[in-house]
């Protein structure tokens, strides 16, 4: 009798499991397919808008005072949530509200996106792909009704699709819009659909004749797997966590300082697009816009620091897109954090007498890790990208960039379910903006008592070095 009901209840729950699987793979692809096609629209529209700024009689960047005004105007009349780097905001209504996010958003975030990026403003695109991902699909929660628990999942189906049909890497992508959303989780019931809903906008925008690019750095049997280039990985691991700390900190700080201002936001965004002009008047043009050239560029073998482009340009991008969000402009953050990135690992590797490219491509998926702290995302982004030969070491320094930026992130409104150290106290479950940290001096204490130790040891096998050459006279 118990074994009959053993095998109901068996078969009951291998039922309901395959049902929920078909929902679920019928639900993301559909939302995977429609997400592919307008983020594709958005795409293209945007590369013909970038390859028309040639038919202007003037530099395209003297536009960036206006296309600042109207992006602001528009973003404020029309749709007040599509402020920002998008990303920020999606993750926001997932937590805040449920998943629920105003249509509205999709027409705004796209133009006020393509308007920022054709005048020169600093952004990138996956940001806004995502955000336009995740308002579709929760159009079509809302019309479908589904319940909130089905909203949020359907949700970050349209995260993952978006990052996935923009990044040209499905898989990365899919696990980048669950694992931004809380630090130290991988929610795996969502895992399923978003990769589907992933691969379903990749292979759609594929169809619709989107390109992407892939590199080739040419790292194979250059180097064995050895002590001295593990070393320089690790400290590069080091670098690349401060260099994402420092993008955290400027995008922040210059927020706060500029919203501060008292100022008609009209006239503060026409400022802010004058101050952007000056600046590339005298710092020069490479710091507009999407920058995919320079990342390029940084991953060839001959590398990006010279004349034209100097050992700080990572440091300027900052500054430019830092200033360009701050005053209105609309796009996202992941593409210039991939330009700091790979335009750091490219100087690093140039300091430490590595292979460029190597760099190049570990500065690319580990200041992603650090800012973001995404860091499985960003060890599959870089063997979909650079292959399993850079994989081995990206993984090491993306772990140490990751652990190096401590409880901060570009996306403030994620949800910590994690301590980054044993010497760190800090309230789990808050977002990262609230969260309030207290330090214990136990973890000094037992470093100091380790160093002593250590200090101990040497003095002995000194003194035991000294007998023996005394012994040996």
């Amino acid at each position: 009798m118990n074994n009959e009901s053993n095998i109901q209840k068996h078969l009951a729950e291998q039922t309901i499991m395959f049902a929920s699987i078909t929902k679920w793979i019928f639900l993301s692809s559909l939302i995977g397919a429609l997400v592919g096609v307008v983020v594709s629209l958005f795409l293209k529209l945007l590369t013909y808008c970038e390859n028309s700024r040639s038919v202007l009689p003037f530099d395209y960047y003297y536009t960036l005072p206006f296309a600042l005004v109207i992006t602001v105007f528009i973003v404020k009349k029309f749709a007040p949530s599509a402020q920002g780097h998008g990303t920020e905001k999606v993750i926001e209504a997932i937590h805040k509200n449920s998943g629920r996010i105003n249509f509205s958003v999709v027409p705004v975030k796209l133009f006020a996106t393509v308007l920022t990026i054709f005048s020169g403003g600093s952004v990138g695109k996956e940001g806004p792909s995502a955000q336009i991902g995740a308002s579709l699909a929760s159009f079509l929660a809302m019309k479908l009704r589904f319940s909130n628990r089905d909203r949020k999942k359907i949700v970050i189906c349209g995260i993952s699709a978006g990052f996935a049909s923009v990044f040209g890497t499905p898989l990365a992508g899919a696990i980048f819009g669950i694992e931004i959303l809380t630090v130290g989780v991988l929610m795996y019931d969502i895992l399923l659909p978003s990769i589907v809903s992933g691969f379903s906008a990749f292979f759609v925008a594929k169809l619709l004749g989107i390109n992407y690019t892939y590199f080739n750095i040419a790292f194979y049997t250059n180097f064995d797997f050895n002590y001295i280039l593990i070393s320089k990985v690790i400290i590069g691991g080091i670098f690349f966590g401060l260099v994402a700390d420092f993008i955290i900190t400027m995008l922040s700080i210059t927020h706060k300082y500029i919203s501060a201002i008292k100022l008609n936001y009209l006239l503060k965004a026409f400022v802010g697009g004058i101050i952007l002009v000056l600046l590339t008047i005298f710092v020069g043009e490479h710091y507009l816009g999407i920058g995919f050239q320079t990342i390029k560029d940084s991953l060839s073998t001959n590398g990006v620091i010279n004349e034209s482009v100097p050992w700080y340009t990572f440091i300027l991008k900052t500054i430019f897109t830092s200033l360009t969000l701050a005053f209105g402009g609309s796009g996202g953050v992941i593409t210039p954090i991939f330009y700091v990135g790979a335009t750091s690992g490219n100087l690093f590797g140039y300091l430490v007498d590595g292979y460029i490219p190597l760099f190049a491509a570990l500065g690319f998926v580990s200041v992603l890790a650090g800012a973001t702290s995404a860091p499985i995302a960003a060890m599959i982004m870089s063997v979909e990208l650079f292959g399993m030969n850079v994989g081995h070491y990206a993984a090491i320094s993306i772990i140490i960039a990751f652990l190096m930026t401590g409880h901060r992130s570009v996306f403030p409104s994620q949800v910590l379910s994690m301590k980054k150290s044993e010497a760190i106290n800090i309230k789990l479950g808050d977002e990262i903006e609230n969260a309030e940290m207290t330090y214990t001096t136990r973890f000094f204490v037992n470093i100091r008592r380790i160093f002593s130790l250590i200090m101990i040891k040497i003095k002995n096998i000194k003194k035991i070095i000294d007998g023996l050459k005394v012994d040996f006279r």
